[in-house]
């Protein structure tokens, strides 16, 4: 598979006459094919709702897009709560998946109509103090412990994974909620993080279906939803196939006609969390190539570093780099690409084959649309750059500003003497 930008030099030249690199660039048009390919997938599920998580992208732009689709939000903090309100998602379009969570989140959740999802059996009298009652509809998290395999391979490891509530519990949780008013319940698990494979939604099903029906036998609970959260992943290097959502539905469909229909719980609805699969694709980080430095390696220096994309220095993650205007040159080149933290993990790519890159080159690093902008920092005092929205007409505009210095020093506006020197 060979990676190719969703946008043209020409295009990037017309845009950074008017937004300055570095900047995160997403596209319209992929974002909705995908949308409409994963509600397609499901459709066979009357109740099926994608809650978007917001943390892999939360600007409101791109939110609304995905709400013309039925996409709700999942939420994990305050503030995610706020921006999904002010969407204009209600009631059922909020899913708050949270841990360690401060009573207000909880109170603040409820108050606009969201379904908590609990991710321990001690929050049960937590909730129930913070926001006054037990909700009528609420959710629990399920960690089965142990190793995750599909075939032989390890996908990942739950078991050392903080979220979610052993088995026993979470049938004792079910139990204790029941007894204290709740009338519809949901399951929700996160087994793996970025999935490249088919078979992982359906297998993970497969386990919640399971204990759905259990759960449901057991204490008389109105199984409302199942959660498969997220977990589909993306293909970010050249040689993975992408997943095809149409088989991972196809799959779900499966697996829930042979566990749930017979057990009469044919009307549950199958909730997903995805963040990754929903937009990683359809971002990129555009960098100018500034510098080259040429000691014990070659060295391609950018205007963007670890504070506009931390993924690389965090993870060792690889995201793949196109230099613009040269896709048809040979990758003869062996570089290191890096930003200016005063931190040597801050690289985009290490000993990476590239066409010759020349000062003032413009570099698309792919697959950013998701944990990019998002996972920004100021370390350095860096700030973290704007964001546009590259339409299907081919017109593009800023859905988030670039950081000026004003607003990293606005937090010392407590100290107006200091305040007034630094802006």
């Amino acid at each position: 598979m060979k990676k190719k930008p969703f946008v043209t030099l020409e295009k990037l030249q017309e845009i950074i006459k008017e937004y300055p690199t570095p900047f995160h660039l997403y596209d319209e048009k992929g974002i909705r094919e995908n949308a409409a390919a994963l509600k397609k997938a499901f459709s066979w599920n009357k109740g099926f709702k994608e809650f978007f998580a917001v943390k892999a992208t939360p600007n409101p732009f791109l939110i609304d897009i995905l709400r013309e689709y039925g996409c709700g939000c999942d939420c994990s903090s305050m503030t995610e709560l706020m921006m999904a309100k002010a969407c204009g998602c209600q009631g059922g379009d909020i899913m708050f998946s949270s841990n360690d969570t401060p009573p207000e989140e909880f109170r603040y959740c409820d108050s606009i109509g969201g379904i908590i999802n609990l991710d321990d059996i001690t929050h049960i009298p937590f909730v129930e103090e913070a926001v006054g009652h037990i909700p009528e509809t609420i959710s629990c998290r399920f960690n089965p412990g142990g190793l995750f395999r599909i075939s032989n391979d390890i996908m990942d490891n739950p078991g050392d994974a903080k979220y979610g509530m052993t088995e026993e519990q979470i049938f004792k949780a079910f139990r204790i909620l029941k007894a204290k008013g709740a009338s519809k319940f949901g399951i929700h698990a996160f087994l793996a993080s970025n999935t490249v494979t088919n078979d992982y939604y359906p297998m993970l099903a497969r386990i919640m279906f399971d204990l759905a029906v259990r759960l449901h036998r057991e204490t008389g609970a109105d199984i409302a939803f199942v959660n498969l959260s997220g977990g589909i992943g993306i293909p970010y290097s050249p040689d993975q196939e992408p997943n095809d959502i149409y088989a991972i539905g196809e799959g779900v469909r499966k697996e829930f006609e042979e566990v749930m229909v017979p057990a009469g719980l044919e009307n549950t609805a199958i909730y997903t969390e995805l963040g990754r699969f929903m937009m990683g694709p359809y971002g990129c980080l555009v960098t100018k190539a500034i510098h080259e430095k040429h000691t014990h390696k070659e060295y391609i220096g950018v205007d963007a570093c670890a504070v506009n994309l931390m993924r690389p220095a965090m993870y060792g993650a690889y995201h793949h780099i196109t230099v613009m205007g040269k896709e048809k040159e040979p990758c003869d080149h062996l570089y290191d690409v890096t930003g200016s933290l005063c931190e040597n993990n801050d690289k985009f790519a290490i000993d990476r084959y590239l066409p010759e890159v020349e000062m003032g080159d413009l570099l698309v690093i792919h697959d950013t649309g998701a944990h990019g902008f998002s996972m920004g920092y100021n370390y350095n005092g860096k700030l973290k750059s704007a964001e546009i929205l590259l339409k299907e007409d081919g017109s593009f505009k800023m859905i988030r500003r670039a950081e000026t210095e004003k607003d990293y020093f606005a937090t010392f506006d407590c100290f107006p003497e200091l305040y007034s020197k630094l802006v």
